[in-house]
């Protein structure tokens, strides 16, 4: 089975336990954690690691976690774990997020710019986006350098790209004199 229907299955049933046990935004909150927990590089090597036992997996989940998560996120873990899809965890915890966006109707937006942006446009920004009608009244923006923009933007959401970078501009330009549409053939 492929590693993304593993992720979505789990996060399905996740997500509905959650909302039968009216957790969902604890449990949220939690795998937010546990997404940002997996980033670090020995407990990501433990959990992928065959070599390590299910208890001593466990043992560590629970030093790491136990009291700073949800109870139901915590059995869930242990269940993950005991399944043998403790190598899955970070796939499926951004799959839950991504779920629960779906489900609470929030858009994400990603904005790469070539500096970091300030509160003031970001809030500009959000009032057009939604000003325009082109995203639904949640949004969660995510924000991102990259100075090889040069300056400018590129704003991202919907399977929709909106790039307004210098380093775009200066592409088109330079398609456009070798197209050479302007010195006469003989």
């Amino acid at each position: 089975m492929s590693v993304t229907r593993i992720a979505t299955r789990y996060a399905k049933s996740l997500l509905d336990l959650a909302i039968d046990q009216k957790a969902v935004e604890p449990v949220h909150a939690d795998m937010a954690t546990l997404q940002s927990a997996v980033k670090n590089r020995d407990l990501h090597l433990m959990l992928k690691s065959p070599i390590v036992h299910v208890d001593k997996k466990i043992a560590v989940l629970h030093a790491i976690l136990e009291g700073k998560i949800n109870p139901l996120t915590m059995a869930y873990l242990d269940l993950l774990v005991n399944k043998g899809r403790e190598m899955y965890i970070p796939e499926i915890s951004a799959e839950f997020i991504r779920q629960y966006k779906s489900l609470k109707h929030i858009t994400t937006v990603r904005v790469t710019s070539a500096t970091p942006l300030s509160e003031s446009v970001l809030d500009s920004l959000r009032k057009k986006l939604l000003a325009g009608g082109l995203t639904s009244e949640n949004l969660d923006i995510e924000t991102r350098v990259d100075p090889e923009l040069i300056g400018g933007f590129v704003l991202e959401f919907d399977n929709k790209r909106y790039d307004a970078s210098v380093v775009n501009k200066l592409a088109e330009l330079r398609s456009e004199f070798l197209k050479n549409q302007y010195v006469r053939e003989f």
